[in-house]
């Protein structure tokens, strides 16, 4: 049986105005040898059949039956993986065609590299450059990655490659399903593993009117204070009593709290 290098996994949840554009863009990356995992997650619109109009024997096609969410679709993705590095790619963004033959170079010739993510370009719904994400483009590094996560999140999800092993270990958590990705990459960094980014923006990545992004750009607090606070506990829990997990737990009390004050500041004025 022939075991592709990686693992493409691609959730799917009724997103049949871009899925064509995100699939085609995997299937003319300049590196070929990879399985393209996408699975549909119980969508109501005409994203399953978007899909199955493609014709790739790379192309894994799955369905749940019902809409389980992207922490059980991304673990069940992970199960399925064959590959030696898993990537991700989500359902409405657009890859560039290298992006795959140059995070692959990067992790043969720097084996201690365990997570490589790349820098993002962000684009709206009719794919215009709509501006750059400053805590991706600043944290580039191992070490400024490590210092920066206890603080905030600085790796956009679906430019990441990795050592499959390390995501069939970790998985996603489903108590942390407002920020899954987060919350693995704490995991993951306090545990010693390394995450590194390529300073070149290899992922077009979209950011819709109604996403959950945008709709809490104007107080963010809350929901990294929670998975701040909810990761350092588990942490806790588990007898981890490190530096960086109580550094992440304080950052997450502040931040429930300035979250909780901007609440207030805005019933106020709504008054």
């Amino acid at each position: 049986m022939n075991v592709p290098a990686v693992s493409v996994i691609l959730p799917a949840y009724n997103c049949e105005k871009y899925i064509a554009k995100a699939i085609d863009s995997v299937l003319h990356q300049t590196f070929t040898d990879f399985e393209l995992i996408i699975i549909n997650d119980g969508s109501t619109d005409q994203t399953g059949e978007i899909v199955k109009s493609f014709s790739d024997h790379r192309i894994l096609y799955q369905l749940n039956n019902t809409n389980k969410g992207l922490v059980f679709t991304l673990n069940k993705g992970i199960d399925i993986a064959k590959g030696r590095y898993i990537a991700r790619m989500d359902g409405d963004d657009i890859a560039h065609r290298e992006r795959f033959e140059k995070q692959l170079n990067y992790l043969y010739k720097n084996n201690d590299i365990d997570v490589l993510a790349t820098v993002v370009t962000l684009i709206d719904e009719n794919d215009n450059l709509s501006g750059s994400w400053k805590n991706d483009e600043r944290n580039i590094g191992e070490k400024e990655i490590r210092q920066q996560l206890p603080k905030d999140n600085c790796i956009a999800h679906p430019t990441v490659m990795g050592k499959a092993e390390l995501f069939k270990k970790y998985k996603y958590n489903h108590t942390q399903s407002q920020s899954e990705d987060y919350d693995l990459w704490l995991r993951m960094v306090s545990d010693g593993v390394i995450i590194h980014k390529l300073p070149e923006p290899l992922l077009r990545h979209r950011i819709l009117a109604d996403s959950f992004t945008r709709a809490n750009k104007k107080n963010p607090f809350w929901k990294i204070g929670v998975t701040q606070v909810r990761f350092a506990w588990q942490q806790f829990q588990k007898g981890k009593l490190s530096l960086f997990a109580w550094k992440t737990f304080m950052y997450g009390c502040l931040n429930i709290l300035k979250g909780s004050f901007k609440q207030l500041k805005t019933i106020a004025k709504q008054k």
